[in-house]
């Protein structure tokens, strides 16, 4: 328990007014997307600077108070949710855009800033800022760089690792890094940075950040396409990268299923009226007038595409998108899911998929599977829907016995159990699986190192030894 003395003092740092200890009023930070853990604390604290973040972390490293850190709350694997005498830090008041340097491609801001805000402020001086997911309009730069967040153009741009230059972090005793440096060259020793991003809050508090910025394109081509396979569309993805000049900034697979799901349950339009058992959307930046189409045409030669729509106006790029940004919610309507975050080669996608749904079907034969998400960079969610007729809590009970009959193909085509959601609570125990005991040894090491007293995110990531 945490004395009152303490929780006394860590109000004070804020003020009252930025301190919420009823639990109706901090229910919006308790709740989690996806309802698996049910949050609880005593104290929810919103400073408004780094150096109230360090006066928080020196008083909690003091006293032995843990701390849970929490940007956008719109994590998926209940990384940034508090399990009971945890302080959640929450970083919502921390949104200061500090510098735009359209120069130097870069911005610099608070890790409270929303993503979207990033994206307007970047684009107001004709740059773009490329990490774009569906939750961009509340997710914060902070829980992005902690999670390492992935999303639609990771093929053309990275993760957003690859997108950050520099940082701030309070470290658990309250010392600050000022790492907050525009370089794109430093060989000076140990890459601090990259230690504190995809760490989820566990080593240190992300408090800033200096991030990448690009020429903003001139112009997109962007197309829905039916395809007879996925190894028809991992073809299609070699010819139009290989057509096109490397060009291609987006490609999404997505199955006859989830469109089924989509048109059904979220009101959008099929572009296609041609059946098909998979679907392609893929987005071209800056190609010439008629390249794109002189592409497809020489697909359609290939038998690698059967039909296409192509947009012919902002408005219906955004339309297609929709379609693709509305699919994991059109789950919601069809009961149960039980999500897979998962990475392979992109040359092994056609055979994985081909296994994943054999090994599904062996564990739960009337299970409905949905594999769609981020074929260019290897990453899809295959998330499998509850078999109609079934009670949804007996469908999710069995989800740790459904994500290894799926874990195990994974691991076969040398992937990765998470590839943009991150570890959180949902996989920490699935790390004794998957990293090798030198790899763990290592992590704690770095855990021991920087947060000696284990108050930072306990009980997240890292299995207990």
């Amino acid at each position: 328990m945490i004395s009152q003395d303490t929780l006394q003092k860590l109000i004070a740092i804020v003020g009252a007014k930025n301190a919420i200890t009823d639990v109706h009023d901090m229910q919006a930070y308790m709740e989690e997307r996806r309802d698996l853990w049910p949050g609880k604390s005593p104290l929810v604290l919103r400073p408004s600077c780094t150096n109230e973040v360090s006066q928080i972390l020196a008083l909690c490293h003091e006293t032995g108070t843990a701390v849970v850190p929490q940007s956008g709350n719109t994590g998926l694997v209940g990384g940034q949710v508090p399990t009971g005498q945890e302080i959640l830090l929450s970083l919502d008041r921390m949104t200061k855009i500090i510098e735009v340097d359209a120069a130097d491609y870069t911005i610099t801001v608070e890790a409270g800033v929303i993503l979207k805000s990033v994206q307007t402020a970047a684009d107001a001086v004709d740059r773009l800022f490329p990490l774009s997911l569906a939750s961009e309009g509340s997710c914060r730069i902070g829980g992005n760089l902690s999670s390492n967040a992935g999303g639609l153009n990771v093929l053309a741009y990275g993760n957003a690792r690859d997108l950050c230059l520099g940082l701030e972090v309070v470290l658990a005793d309250g010392r600050i890094w000022n790492g907050l440096k525009k370089l794109r060259k430093d060989n000076t020793g140990y890459y601090l940075r990259d230690l504190f991003i995809g760490a989820e809050g566990t080593l240190g508090i992300i408090t800033a950040a200096v991030l990448k910025l690009y020429p903003r394109p001139r112009r997109y081509d962007t197309a829905f396409i039916a395809v007879p396979s996925p190894q028809a569309a991992v073809d299609l993805l070699a010819l139009v990268k290989a057509e096109s000049g490397n060009r291609v900034v987006a490609f999404e697979l997505m199955p006859q299923i989830g469109m089924d799901f989509t048109v059904k349950h979220m009101g959008v339009t099929h572009p296609i009226q041609t059946p098909s058992p998979w679907f392609v959307l893929t987005e071209l930046a800056d190609a010439t007038a008629d390249s794109f189409e002189q592409i497809l045409e020489l697909a359609m030669e290939r038998g690698l595409v059967t039909d296409a729509s192509l947009a012919q106006s902002e408005a219906q790029r955004q339309a297609l998108w929709a379609i693709r940004e509305l699919m994991p919610e059109s789950q919601k309507h069809e009961g149960g899911s039980i999500k897979h975050d998962v990475s392979v080669p992109v040359s092994h996608i056609p055979k994985f998929i081909e296994e994943g749904a054999a090994a599904v079907q062996r564990f739960m034969p009337s299970a409905r599977l949905m594999c769609f998400g981020h074929m260019g960079d290897g990453n899809m969610h295959f998330n499998v829907t509850q078999p109609v007729g079934m009670h949804k809590q007996e469908f999710l009970d069995q989800w740790h016995e459904m994500n290894w009959a799926v874990f195990d193909v994974v691991l076969k085509h040398g992937g990765s159990i998470s590839a943009e959601h991150g570890i959180g609570q949902l996989k920490r125990d699935d790390m004794l699986k998957i990293k090798a005991p030198v790899e763990l040894d290592m992590m704690r090491g770095l855990k021991a190192l920087l947060d000696p007293k284990g108050i930072l995110n306990p009980g997240k990531v890292l299995p207990s030894a």
